[in-house]
């Protein structure tokens, strides 16, 4: 099976109850034709980015669903017939398969830098430190 995603837009004119009743008849088609309903996402009245049949505003509707390539058509067709769908557009989406790749090791991780013992030179405890240079007395 395919992914489809489907987009249209309704008429703003058109009364709300009849567009949640529109919106679930497309629904239905998915689902009768033994699609796979993904996500329904239903985004209202929004400005259009230009004018269609002379309105400004749309409500938008996203399909995501799952199913053979008749489903498109088959709401696209339904589209056609119903004047309030202003605009719709379907595209298959690509499932991308998720690859997980063997972790690279950094040289930190790799293996620890062998050092050599530091050798520690033993100094004389007795013997003298010289002495603090003293400041010089200003003379005036």
């Amino acid at each position: 099976m395919r992914q489809y995603e489907t987009a249209f837009l309704i008429s703003p004119n058109m009364p709300e109850e009849e567009v949640e009743k529109f919106i679930l008849q497309m629904a239905e088609i998915v689902s009768k034709k033994k699609g796979k309903m993904i996500k329904q996402d239903i985004w209202g009245k929004r400005k259009l980015a230009y004018p269609i049949q002379k309105f400004e505003e749309a409500v938008y509707v996203f399909f995501d669903y799952e199913g053979e390539p008749d489903i498109s058509t088959e709401l696209e067709r339904r589209f056609k017939q119903t004047e309030s769908v202003m605009r719709y557009l379907t595209v298959r989406k690509e499932v991308k398969k998720i690859v997980r790749k063997k972790k690279r090791k950094t040289r930190a991780e790799e293996e620890p830098p062998v050092l050599e013992e530091e050798k520690v030179e033993e100094t004389d405890v007795d013997q003298e430190e010289p002495p603090d240079k003293e400041p010089a007395e200003k003379e005036e």
